[in-house]
């Protein structure tokens, strides 16, 4: 039966109005041209552009995968999460080189600075890691949310979880195909406000049921709180260092995230995410100039370091209340009759809470507002998705399509990668929690991309050549490390034999992958560049560091101000007094 009472649907139900509302206001507005579809016609202003960087991000690995690694791992993950620097590096290095070459996509950014081929293998392994983590991930999420709060039902053989996620892609896709980039980030905006509103309540309403903050310290111990893991579990010395102990399910919070790995792997993944990935640039490149697309970069910073208290704190909040039995209701959920955790209903944690510990009416403002975040994230990817396609491979394909044309385009391509995704949830289900197989996929996939950004714009001597060369080799090396998980992941009976080659793999920390799989990336740029012409410096003039002219330096430098300085500044130093309070 559902926890959902009629004041709770009746909120639910205007809240959706308000958005629809809002989505069909703008779907009226001038859509004609792929600029006004796939970029909003350039006219984000910045509150805008950083409030649907935001919300884009903060969605389902966040409202189901993050919270459920807090009810496991405590603050392991707010790694992750304290990456709002990240967000400053958009702003101020990237952003400029972006707005100068008023590109559509980030491929797009690749060709001018290297080769037509470099765009076209990026924008593949890009619609493929949507695939294999935003797009799947997302439904997948949102069939979560409503198996929970849903009464246990069954049509044509399928469940809560799938009605649930084939009811989010409906409700998403259809503002999504009709509105484009426009009607994604004003009901992305409007969805922030109700995010973080309704998320601080769960975390004030959960510390309330459990007793405090100094509760919730004694239940979980103080290395649940400690960000700093030892570089191999405990239990497990003796053995090689990288490999990570498999099948463990006690209490404890080393399994995943030594610290060497995190201190290393997590920024390469966000640099790459919050840097270089069309699915978070997109907005900054709606922006109408440098200065509207810093200073939402920066507003985009500060909301960031939300997700750690509203997101993970309540995800540890609910494992307290089940192991102190506060919450009958959620230790069933999450602990055997023994007190093991239940690691695969962890996931669950964050709607566990919604439905238990928050009074009706509360309740229906915290769903609305879970839900349209699941649709916020799944929306802007979408439209990351079809920008992708649509500008790198259709219209150059068939370069005299009408803008006509191009749109609907889009809008086929959305229908396309849904289908996709759908297909793929059977493998997330099966593996180790949904926040860890996003954040694996994302570390075989990431290096060669952030390699071959960064290197290019601050090293003009890179090449053609050598960006190709470490798209392929990084990406070869990623997708052997996918295919080596995927069947240990998708069959619970698979295993491999221990000490074997496949096995290694399998088993070595995937921050470790990944930092190996950048060091081989950074190797191969340099030495194919080094070993090739120079690249036509007069071509990619303004694109790299080395290139920059006068009016360029000049331009940049009057898009700034000292408030912006000022805030950056406070931005970082709100970083280390989080990473401070973290240590154990």
């Amino acid at each position: 039966m559902s926890t959902l009472q009629t004041l709770d649907w009746i909120i639910i139900a205007g809240y959706f109005t308000i958005i629809l509302g809002l989505a069909w206001w703008v779907i009226r507005q001038k859509q004609d041209t792929s600029t006004d579809y796939f970029l909003a016609g350039r006219h984000l202003g910045w509150f805008v552009v950083g409030a649907s960087i935001f919300a884009s991000n903060i969605g389902s690995e966040h409202l189901v995968g993050l919270a459920g690694s807090g009810a496991t791992d405590g603050v392991a993950m707010a790694h992750y999460e304290l990456h709002a620097w990240c967000l400053l590096v958009l702003g101020w290095v990237m952003v400029p080189f972006y707005m100068r070459s008023k590109v559509f996509t980030m491929p797009e950014f690749l060709e001018k600075r290297f080769s037509s081929t470099a765009r076209t293998t990026l924008s593949l392994i890009s619609l493929v890691a949507y695939v294999l983590t935003k797009i799947a991930v997302g439904i997948f999420a949102g069939g979560i949310v409503f198996s929970v709060l849903l009464p246990e039902m069954h049509l044509w053989g399928l469940d809560s979880f799938w009605i649930g996620s084939i009811l989010v892609i409906l409700l998403t896709g259809i503002y999504t195909i009709l509105g484009g980039l426009r009607a994604v980030a004003y009901t992305e905006a409007l969805q922030t406000v109700i995010l973080i509103f309704g998320s601080i309540l769960v975390t004030l309403f959960g510390l309330h049921a459990l007793g405090g903050w100094s509760v919730l310290r004694d239940v979980l111990g103080s290395d649940a709180f400690n960000l700093w893991k030892p570089l191999v579990p405990p239990g497990i010395e003796g053995t090689w260092a990288p490999v990570r102990e498999t099948g463990r399910m006690a209490w404890y919070f080393n399994d995943n995230y030594p610290w060497l790995g995190m201190l290393f792997c997590a920024p390469i993944i966000g640099l790459w995410y919050w840097t270089t990935d069309q699915y978070i640039v997109q907005r900054a490149l709606g922006a109408p100039n440098e200065k509207e697309a810093r200073r939402g970069s920066i507003a985009a910073g500060f909301l960031k370091l939300l997700p750690v208290f509203i997101f993970i704190i309540p995800g540890m909040i609910a494992m307290a209340l089940a192991k102190t039995g506060i919450s009958p209701e959620i230790q069933s959920q999450m602990l055997d009759a023994d007190g093991g955790i239940i690691r695969d209903n962890s996931q669950s944690a964050f709607p566990l809470l919604v439905a238990y510990i928050l009074p009706v009416g509360v309740r229906g403002i915290v769903v609305a507002g879970l839900l349209a975040a699941l649709m916020s994230s799944l929306a802007g990817v979408f439209n990351a998705s079809a920008t992708l396609f649509t500008i790198d491979f259709y219209s150059r394909l068939k370069p005299d399509a009408s803008q006509a044309k191009l749109v609907w385009i889009g809008r086929v391509a959305t229908a396309v990668m849904v289908l996709i995704g759908l297909i793929w949830i059977p493998v997330i289900k099966g593996g180790k929690g949904l926040y860890d197989y996003l954040q694996g996929v994302q570390s075989y996939l990431a290096p060669p991309i952030a390699v071959v950004f960064f290197m290019g714009v601050f090293w003009k001597r890179m090449n053609a050549k050598g960006c190709m060369a470490t798209l392929i080799t990084g990406f070869a090396m990623g997708l052997f490390r996918l295919a080596v998980d995927t069947p240990a992941a998708l069959f619970s009976a698979f295993e491999y034999t221990e000490g074997s080659f496949f096995w290694v793999i399998n088993n070595i920390f995937f921050q470790y992958y990944s930092l190996l799989i950048t060091i081989v990336c950074i190797v191969v740029m340099i030495a194919v560049s080094l070993s090739s012409n120079e690249p036509d410096y007069a071509k990619i003039s303004g694109l790299t560091y080395g290139t920059i002219t006068d009016d360029h330096r000049r331009e940049s430098r009057s898009s700034w101000s000292i408030g912006d300085v000022i805030a950056s500044v406070a931005l970082v130093i709100l970083i280390v007094l989080i990473y401070m309070s973290f240590t154990g």
